[in-house]
């Protein structure tokens, strides 16, 4: 999952971005409400967690904006509020889903994993580019009938390929999609990791489906590949 965390308690916002990246997942911060609101129309997250209590626009005013510019991402909340009328207010305004501080972080995790599959399933089929398939809900790749298992770094690479076949993605959206914010962007592991996907996806099958274009980036051919002496 890419998560964007929204919290302005610097050990709390450490804590759960360090979780989640434990858990494979890419992990983002914002420590105020108008951040937020630009990292949330700025990129696409599968799921937000959200503190009530930040500084500028509140978690509810927020959460508010967002539906008003219909972003659909799910939304947990988070407060240190126990009192039931907050817990409303917050679905009211378009939260999904909502926790009170303190809790477990395996809590949050399948939360967020119950999230994360019901926004798929509400907006992404399976993803096809001629043999090849994907499918965001149940993380599964397979090239005709063989099962493909990658890495979740590896399947996050291949989904936003997928979802715009054809199109040229820079490596610097590659790893600002796939990654986060604590990485490096003068580092390689983009081309690492489509040297791997290729190992996985083409290679076994005598196939080339992603492409790289000199100076620009990779893009994965919308046949899902040709037949190839190397995948190159």
């Amino acid at each position: 999952m890419r998560v964007l965390v929204v919290e302005d308690e610097p050990k709390m916002a450490a804590l759960l971005s360090r979780g989640l990246r434990e858990e494979g997942h890419v992990a983002d911060v914002a420590t105020d409400g108008d951040q937020a609101l630009a990292a949330v129309l700025a990129g696409e997250y599968d799921v937000i967690v959200l503190d009530v209590m930040l500084p500028g626009p509140d978690g509810f005013e927020v959460c508010t904006r967002m539906r008003t510019r219909k972003v659909a991402t799910p939304v947990l909340m988070l407060t240190a509020r126990g009192a039931v009328p907050d817990r409303i207010r917050g679905l009211d305004v378009g939260a999904d889903d909502y926790l009170t501080k303190p809790f477990h972080l395996t809590e949050l995790f399948a939360r967020l994993r119950a999230l994360a599959r019901r926004g798929l399933a509400d907006r992404t089929p399976v993803l096809q580019a001629g043999d090849l398939h994907l499918d965001p809900a149940s993380h599964r790749v397979w090239r005709g009938d063989t099962e493909i298992f990658l890495s979740n770094r590896e399947f996050v690479l291949l989904e936003t390929l997928m979802r715009r076949p054809g199109m040229v993605h820079t490596r610097d959206q590659l790893l600002d999609h796939c990654w986060d914010t604590a990485f490096d962007t003068t580092s390689n592991l983009v081309d690492v990791y489509v040297r791997y996907l290729r190992q996985k996806i083409d290679r076994p099958f005598g196939v080339r489906s992603i492409e790289t274009v000199r100076g620009a980036g990779y893009r994965l051919r919308t046949d899902g590949g040709h037949h190839a002496p190397s995948a190159g």
